[in-house]
């Protein structure tokens, strides 16, 4: 494990921003007496970027390594905060005794301990730059970073569960001792915090060093060993792959790992591709190829596997390789569904699932453009709202009589539609397209809808569903379903030894009301896999214990959902007008089986961390507005004792 020097991200930081006051900022809180003078050497042309989303302006996403932090031993890859109830001045006085102290001294915030009330959250400033959350859960004090680290949403607001906090808007959790992401989505861990009580219950933190200037934390990884003959291949560059790789070097292994990715870019997050088809590679890159390269993480771009030989444990690839492992993660995802409508094949009728598509598509959009988006799905109806504004017309064609009416049932749909069609959206339901017809220069000039009627058409976008890339595993060994999905243990094991199946290719089963193995397409779900898939692969027995976690954001209004399964009724709550809503769907047995919500957080948060408990929710405890959310208490209360 590399050895860290003290102040070098802080350091870097404070140079890379060019403020006098973020240096003095840093040296006022190291251990008296320390020369920093040897630590300036560092900042010869170096930087610390930092990871995050173009959904918040708190961030630049620039896709930059991660840096490495000092390991302090015990387990790879996490470190415990500390609650202590004796005096500080003992403590105190070893850390600052040793100029290579990982933590700052002491610094008081303000609360006191009796401030914060059983299962309480609160928010206190370090410093000037630096908030942390406060968490009383046991009658112990835990401390962590005050943001996600997936968009920067603050988590004061979330759903507070046993042992950890969720993200109100999208689910990411992490762990209240460690600070650990350990559900998603997101790559990244947060800070955490020691935390001391004085005499008079006033609470100081001590934060450490190389966390002073980022709200993200990369666990400790491990590289390559010469030595280590082992070989671990991870095939599939999307979420999924790219959580894993990540994951195996933090769970110790220091073998040959290959990372296949089709594409010929670095893996990125392809969930913003429909919403923000602008956005280059720089701006959706999970890691930048140095992260890879420091790790010992073999990327293999523009390569595809093209046979698996699971008897004789081998990889045949597209670049002509065939490769030995010793074990094997399969997240080889979707490809976009093409119809099979004649004309389908014209140059400009394009689909949105990779950053290729965003780039053909871009190069079609002037201000004269006519578009039509066939489907009403999510990547669709993105599609549609994202380049509404840029181009003369969009139109949506689609079979439904609403849009969503699947996922949100009829009452949400037509609201959605209403909105669409406020924002100049051409809303052709109950239809589809029979003809697409091109000119002598094989592009589409029309569509022909199923009534006869022909719409004028520079651009078609299809939003039709995907089709499991899981072709190679033909003649394999792994049994593959008549939909391409593979049956996988709670452990992502398929049914041939040492070879893992995740993502969207695997049927697994979920937390919640699911008895039986379900295919599910989420982001979440992918990189949980991808976590889950790694741990077991190095030897460990993670089992899968995720709640399915969705959410788009169309026009502005961010909607959650959160469970799974059929519903016989809709309970809505709130304004679907305002777009302040939540929504309770009831199976048959009269059990909410998903929530959703819109402007109502964490609302969403709350019930899929209410899951993951264990715990259920019945039609009784949401059918009276008075009580409707009182079933939240029951966050905090522990599973009942089982005889």
């Amino acid at each position: 494990m590399a050895v860290w020097q003290p102040y070098r991200a802080a350091l870097n930081f404070a140079y890379t921003q060019s403020s006098i006051r973020n240096i003095q900022r840093i040296f006022k809180l190291q251990p008296r007496g320390l020369n920093a003078q040897s630590y300036l050497n560092y900042l010869h042309n170096r930087r610390l970027h930092t990871m995050g989303s173009i959904n918040c302006k708190e961030y630049n996403t620039t896709g930059s390594t991660p840096k490495k932090e000092k390991s302090t031993g015990g387990a790879v890859g996490s470190y415990q905060s500390k609650c202590s109830t004796q005096s500080p001045s003992t403590t105190m006085s070893t850390e600052a005794s040793s100029p290579d102290s990982e933590y700052t001294s002491a610094v008081r915030v303000d609360c006191n301990v009796a401030d914060l009330k059983e299962n309480e959250m609160k928010q206190v400033d370090f410093d000037e730059d630096t908030r942390v959350l406060l968490v009383k859960q046991n009658d112990r004090l835990l401390a962590v970073g005050a943001k996600c680290s997936h968009y920067g949403a603050p988590l004061q607001t979330g759903a507070l569960g046993l042992g950890r906090v969720r993200c109100p808007w999208h689910g990411a959790c992490f762990n209240l001792e460690t600070g650990d992401i350990e559900d998603f989505p997101g790559m990244d861990s947060i800070p955490c915090y020691r935390v001391e009580v004085g005499t008079k219950g006033q609470v100081m933190l001590r934060a450490k060093r190389s966390d002073l200037a980022k709200d993200r934390r990369l666990k400790n990884m491990v590289k390559r060993k010469p030595d280590d003959q082992r070989v671990f291949i991870v095939v599939g560059g999307g979420p999924s792959g790219a959580l894993a790789v990540e994951t195996i070097r933090q769970e110790g292994f220091t073998g040959r790992l290959i990372f296949v990715c089709r594409e010929d870019y670095l893996p990125y997050d392809r969930v913003k591709i429909s919403k923000a088809m602008s956005l280059g590679i720089e701006q959706l890159r999970f890691r930048d190829e140095d992260f890879y390269k420091e790790y010992d993480i073999e990327l293999w771009q523009g390569v595809a596997a093209e046979k698996l030989d699971s008897a004789q444990k081998e990889l045949h690839c597209s670049n002509g390789y065939v490769v030995k492992y010793d074990k094997i993660y399969l997240a080889t995802g979707c490809s976009a569904f093409r119809p099979p409508i004649p004309g389908v094949d014209l140059e400009n009728v394009r689909t949105v699932r990779e950053l290729a598509d965003t780039k053909a598509i871009n190069a079609f959009i002037t201000p004269e453009t006519r578009v039509v988006c066939l489907g009403s799905s999510f990547i669709a109806l993105e599609a549609a709202a994202g380049l509404v504004s840029k181009v003369q017309s969009v139109t949506v064609v689609a079979r439904e009589n609403v849009p969503l009416k699947a996922a949100f049932g009829p009452e949400i749909g037509q609201r959605m539609l209403q909105l669409f069609e406020d924002n100049k959206v051409i809303m052709r339901m109950q239809s589809g397209i029979t003809d697409i017809i091109g000119n002598e220069e094989g592009k589409v000039t029309e569509v022909e809808l199923v009534d006869g009627t022909r719409l004028p058409c520079d651009l078609l976008i299809l939003g039709t569903g995907s089709k499991l890339n899981t072709q190679f595993l033909a003649k394999s060994g792994v049994k593959v379903n008549r939909n391409g999905s593979v049956d996988v243990t709670d452990f992502l094991e398929s049914n041939v030894p040492d070879v893992y199946v995740g993502g969207d290719i695997a049927n697994a089963h979920i937390h919640g009301l699911a008895h039986d193995r379900v295919n599910i397409g989420h982001y979440q779900l992918a990189q949980y896999h991808g976590r889950v898939a790694a741990i077991n692969m190095c030897g460990g027995a993670k089992k899968l214990e995720a709640v399915p976690f969705f959410f788009t954001l169309i026009f502005g209004k961010g909607l959650r959902y959160a469970g799974h399964g059929s519903y016989k009724e809709v309970i809505i709550d709130g304004s679907l007008d305002d777009f302040k809503f939540v929504a309770y769907f009831i199976n048959e047995a009269d059990t909410v089986t998903a929530v959703a919500s819109c402007g109502r957080d964490p609302i969403v948060a709350q019930f899929a961390e209410l899951i993951s408990q264990g715990k259920c929710l019945g039609r009784g405890q949401v059918t009276d507005p008075a009580t409707r959310e009182d079933w939240v208490k029951k966050l905090g209360e522990p599973l009942p004792q089982v005889r």
